[in-house]
């Protein structure tokens, strides 16, 4: 199939509209339709639902929407690794949640250049269900995750822990009027759940931010207190910029990592894992000494 047509029809899904579809390819709007109908009649389906409200998949379109994106992303790896120089003889891809980038990710790049240099890395940012599906899809080798979605063609395993703890800019231990400047970090769904059990009684933030790297730096700035992964606030505490809150509980979630159950490279996945390992071993070590 043209691979500007499945654009097509992943601009239009997305936006729900032709005309927005056509500014983001950069393209005219009759052009995005002649893709979309070029597109529909290979598949002899509508793909799509015309009406006042704007447009939205059919059931066929929602059928291979995944298999769309999964071309595509295809298409992108391969052209990607065709371009490689003949002194890379290895490939490996591996994916990590948001949140866990510049915890692993440059520690991580260090040792693989170090100890297989041949290998060329491709590393991918993204939530935890695309990561998971991407590995199953064989488009990723092995992916770090907070919440793993199961999927037959994976196995997943716990690789360590990380702790959320409770810090302020100011001194103060764990009362009601800690909430009056706090920023609610957004770490997910079980995030949730435990903090409304530890905090039944409390009214919901003023603040919720997405990304804990935006909250910490408006709380540095501002003033204020919130739940942040404990290696990335400790500097701050030994240099007195932050401090436990006092009486505080403590959020634990694991990482888990995702790999292939029958990866054709097994051997340089578990090369990759035992990296990994190892820049968490350093990662600790440092924050120790």
């Amino acid at each position: 199939m043209n691979h500007d047509h499945l654009r097509a029809f992943l601009e239009v899904a997305a936006t729900g509209n032709f005309n927005r579809a056509a500014e983001r390819l950069h393209v005219t709007q009759s052009t995005v339709s002649a893709r979309i109908q070029a597109l529909e009649a290979q598949l002899d389906q509508r793909l799509f639902h015309r009406d006042r409200g704007g447009v939205r998949l059919t059931e066929a379109g929602q059928r291979i929407h995944r298999y769309v994106e999964l071309s595509l992303r295809a298409w992108h790896q391969a052209r990607q690794e065709v371009a490689l120089p003949e002194t890379l003889s290895y490939r490996i891809g591996l994916g990590v949640h948001f949140y866990l980038v510049d915890h692993v990710v440059p520690v991580w790049l260090a040792w693989m250049r170090a100890n297989s240099g041949e290998t060329a890395i491709r590393v991918e940012a993204e939530f935890s269900q695309s990561l998971t599906q991407q590995v199953a899809d064989g488009l990723l080798d092995l992916a770090l995750v907070y919440q793993p979605w199961n999927q037959p063609s994976v196995a997943i395993e716990t690789l360590t822990e990380h702790r959320a703890i409770l810090v302020s800019t100011r001194p103060r231990a764990a009362r009601k009027d800690w909430l009056s400047d706090y920023v609610m970090v957004d770490w997910g769904e079980d995030f949730k759940s435990w903090h409304s059990y530890n905090f039944p009684d409390l009214p919901a933030p003023a603040i919720t931010v997405g990304l804990s790297t935006i909250a910490l730096d408006y709380i540095l700035e501002h003033g204020g207190s919130g739940y942040f992964l404990d290696y990335s606030v400790r500097p701050l505490i030994d240099a007195g910029r932050l401090h436990r809150v006092k009486g505080a509980p403590v959020y634990t979630r694991p990482v888990y990592v995702v790999r292939a159950l029958d990866s054709p490279q097994a051997g340089l996945v578990d090369w990759a894992l035992q990296g990994l390992q190892s820049s968490l071993d350093l990662r600790r070590m440092a924050k120790a000494s």
